[in-house]
């Protein structure tokens, strides 16, 4: 059986279409749960990920993550009644078309990227982290966060991220887009913010659940922020 095909898409709106955008997130998930070829979905609000708190909310981004068996059926879902419906209110768009390099954890319970045997990539890599974090543990690991954001936006080989989540607290993660799979691992091993994060997680345990998978940029299209991201 072939690794599962991941696809993210992040729309930017106008302020004007904000309410849409909302009505969208509640009316989508049944669209969503009736397609037999989605193997897992998500959607997901946005945010700066400079603190997870919802002073990070972005109204303006707001992103749909899917999982498919083959290949086609991500491509084929540009052409869907649920991305046509995100299509007529933005106003910037850009997917992504993934294979999971590795992945470990759990997102609800589920394995969504599968079980990838780690590989080597030296091509445009992504990382998506995700958590759902204890409430009892929430003020500590929202003073935790600022510093690793801060170090991730100044790591070489970042092209861009942004924070996404299911709630507006509690349920957090990071989505980048890297150069490459090196430049992940300079940053998850080597710069001190973020290991001083993961030795508080193993200490603490923080989360409930939590997954880390890094993906392997098949195709990208469109722009986020400005940044065209097309390949």
């Amino acid at each position: 059986m072939s690794d599962p095909i991941v696809r993210l898409d992040v729309f930017q709106v106008r302020t004007a279409n904000i309410p849409k955008a909302i009505l969208l997130m509640g009316t989508q998930r049944r669209v969503l749960r009736k397609n037999p070829d989605i193997k897992f979905w998500k959607l997901l609000g946005t945010g700066s990920g400079k603190t997870f708190t919802s002073r990070d909310a972005d109204l303006h981004h707001w992103a749909v993550l899917t999982v498919w068996d083959q290949e086609i059926g991500a491509e084929n879902f540009g052409d869907s009644v649920a991305i046509g419906s995100w299509e007529k209110i933005q106003n910037e768009h850009c997917y992504l078309i993934m294979s999971a390099l590795s992945a470990r954890g759990t997102w609800a319970k589920a394995k969504p990227f599968g079980d990838p045997v780690p590989a080597k990539w030296a091509g445009t890599t992504a990382a998506l982290t995700r958590a759902a974090i204890k409430p009892k543990f929430w003020r500590e690991f929202w003073r935790s966060v600022p510093p690793v954001s801060a170090d991730l936006n100044q790591t070489p080989g970042l092209i861009t991220s942004l924070g996404i989540g299911e709630a507006p607290v509690g349920l957090q993660g990071t989505f980048s887009i890297w150069r490459d799979n090196e430049s992940i691992t300079q940053f998850a091993s080597k710069q001190a913010p973020h290991q001083a994060v993961i030795k508080r997680t193993h200490e603490t345990g923080w989360y409930s659940e939590e997954l880390f998978a890094r993906f392997k940029v098949i195709k990208s299209h469109g722009s986020f922020n400005g940044i065209d991201l097309s390949s």
